[in-house]
């Protein structure tokens, strides 16, 4: 479709220094909102349009039902009541711990409707992590959606004296509060909505605390706008109709992350419609997009990498394996630049029925485009899903800034990176290579709970990411690695193991992997295999019949995990290199406190459950593992 030209941001502004670029920025597309709050788009809309579709939820026969505006609204207004009616006062911090569900987003604007602040907790959050949180946001009221998670809950009561309230989505916590609510008047909820304003505490999100206890991110109701509505207006494309077809995405990332919180608050501020699963896994989430049938998804690496695999495994059980390579290689020659050749084009088109539509297919049928967050993509898988027909915009942002600070803009993507800043936002190179950013969607401040209130970070309005990165020539990012993760060996080598655990993840056969290399002589790497490109393997190459200790130490096995550290190798010198690898028999997990629950590696964690593994590595003398 033709760009919108109010979508077509300003050219970067460019600062260098010593002839590089250091520092770039991007102009707003949209003026900030200077009245209102996130509690009032449910209401606008209903006023607006109240016969649009915003929703879609399962019923209990599994059928997809419509939700309208008005309705969405008057859900809203009820449950807000009922908040109300249970003595929640304004500012009082309401803790939501559940799946994603439609329940989970009408509690949220429920709650900033009855002038709450959300504390979002992760459903699979150990009890102690549960109990930090309530503790250190002082939540008075808890929604959980099944009894586990109340037990989870009710476990820690005691050191929770503050928390008046636990309900219980599966109980029926959305019809009780409907109920308790029925006799407040309306005009209550009126005043309350009308207290708000965009500088108001909207939420708290606890990141996912890699190195320690988890810090609240006190995210505003201006945050979100300058968030969503420069992101919706440059990804025009995405959330406005296309041939008649009205937009809609299914969303199966976490809401308590701030990644899937936004695009939810987005579709609701662009009237898109969305449903809700639950899980990133198994046959459900594939029945559920092929159901749906969304026009885009917002998805992780991961979830990118396991439709590429599970594709790749299907052609090879068909005997077809030699003909999806081919097919993958002239997707990625076609993903790679803006203007493909006559013959890029031709081998495009003669796959698209053999290949490419059933990775589509796969992602419900109509999926032109994916927004990919929390972590690389890679160019490789980029330009294979490009040349597929899925447009892939990567972003990159965290918690504190209300989570994109750069995105891939429609017009001028890059593969490799993540894009230029979003409209309203600075991106500063610091002297030491950190990534700073700068602009009205970053977060007032850290959570003081002895205070009550946020912390502001810095004075000259400049957040310090703890993360790595380069400026090209025309302002495009590309993150290089975590500060705090550079390793340096002991020959003084300064080695960054994001891109390379990054490459190494994007083989079939590998799930996770961590390089090590700190204060040693040369750069090893503990690899864990992925379950279903091992099942897979497997059976190829007839071998059901070893256990996993075997194949840990099987000759032809090692060989294909040999060649994909040799190709990771490729990206750096050979004194980055990985000189030895060893397959581990155990995985790395959230349960096993190896992962957070953003699938993030606890890297200390690692280092300290496998230390003989990794001093092995080293005794071998830099042999690869046999």
């Amino acid at each position: 479709m033709p760009p919108d030209p109010a979508a077509v941001p300003a050219a970067p502004v460019l600062t260098l220094v010593d002839g590089r670029v250091r520092e770039v920025s991007v102009p707003a597309l949209v003026p900030r909102v200077d009245r209102g709050s996130l509690a009032d788009l449910p209401y606008d809309n209903a006023r607006q349009e109240p016969d649009a579709v915003v929703f879609s939820r399962k019923d209990a026969a599994g059928q997809w039902q419509d939700v309208t505006a008005a309705r969405f609204a008057a859900d809203v207004h009820a449950v807000a009541k009922g908040l109300v009616a249970h003595g929640l006062g304004p500012g009082d911090r309401l803790a939501l711990m559940a799946r994603t569900t439609y329940e989970w987003t009408l509690l949220d604007f429920a709650a900033w409707a009855a002038g709450l602040v959300t504390v979002p907790v992760h459903p699979t959050s150990s009890a102690f992590q549960t109990r930090w949180i309530l503790q250190d946001s002082g939540a008075v009221a808890c929604v959980v959606e099944d009894a586990d998670q109340a037990r989870t809950v009710s476990a820690e009561r005691r050191q929770l004296p503050g928390l008046a309230h636990l309900w219980v989505i599966d109980a029926g916590a959305v019809e009780q509060l409907r109920r308790a609510g029925a006799r407040v008047p309306d005009e209550a909820v009126t005043a309350r909505r009308g207290l708000l304003t965009p500088g108001a505490l909207a939420t708290l999100v606890y990141t996912s605390g890699t190195t320690g206890r988890p810090k609240g991110c006190a995210l505003t109701h201006a945050n979100f706008f300058a968030e969503v509505d420069n992101a919706v207006r440059l990804l025009h494309p995405v959330f406005a109709p296309e041939g008649g077809e009205p937009p809609s995405t299914l969303l199966f990332l976490p809401l308590s992350h701030v990644f899937g919180r936004m695009v939810a608050v987005g579709c609701v501020r662009a009237r898109v419609r969305v449903g809700h699963a639950p899980s990133v896994e198994g046959e459900a989430l594939l029945d559920d997009l092929a159901a749906f049938r969304p026009t885009f998804l917002l998805a992780i690496p991961y979830v990118m990498e396991k439709v590429h695999d599970r594709a790749r495994a299907a052609a090879e059980r068909a005997g077809r394996g030699a003909a999806f390579d081919r097919a993958a290689r002239a997707a990625r020659r076609f993903g790679a630049t803006d203007a493909p050749s006559l013959s890029a084009r031709a081998a495009r088109a003669l796959y698209d029925p053999l290949v490419y539509r059933r990775i589509r297919a796969a992602l419900g049928g109509r999926v032109r485009y994916v927004i990919c967050g929390g972590s690389p993509l890679g160019v490789r898988l980029a330009e294979f899903f490009r040349g597929a027909g899925v447009e892939v915009f990567e972003g990159y942002g965290l918690t504190e800034t209300t989570a994109a600070s750069t995105v891939t803009p429609p017009l001028a993507p890059r593969t490799g990176t993540v894009g230029l800043p979003l409209p309203g936002t600075g991106v500063r190179i610091a002297a030491d290579g950190e990534v700073w950013l700068r602009g009205p969607h970053v977060f007032a401040g850290y959570w003081d709970a002895r205070r009550g209130t946020a912390v502001p970070y810095t004075d000259d309005g400049w957040f310090p990411t703890g993360d790595l990165g380069d400026l090209d020539g025309d302002g495009y990012l590309t993150i290089t690695g975590r500060k705090k993760d550079l390793l340096v060996t002991s020959a003084g080598k300064n080695v960054a193991p994001a891109p390379l655990e990054d490459r190494l993840r994007a083989h079939p056969l590998v799930a996770q992997c961590m390089v090590v290399g700190d204060d040693r002589p040369y750069v090893c790497a503990l690899v864990v295999l992925d379950h279903e490109g091992l099942a897979h393997w497997r059976r190829m190459r007839r071998k059901d019949h070893l256990a996993l200790w075997e194949l840990a130490r099987d000759r032809e096995l090692l060989a294909v995990v040999q060649k994909a550290v040799d190709d990771a190798n490729r990206l750096v010198s050979r004194a980055e290199s990985i000189r030895a690898f060893r397959v581990l028999t155990t995985e790395f997990s959230e349960a096993s406190g190896h992962l957070t629950p953003s699938l993030k590696l606890r890297r200390r964690a690692v280092l300290r459950d496998f230390a003989r593994e990794i001093e092995e590595l080293y005794e071998d003398g830099g042999r690869y593992a046999e």
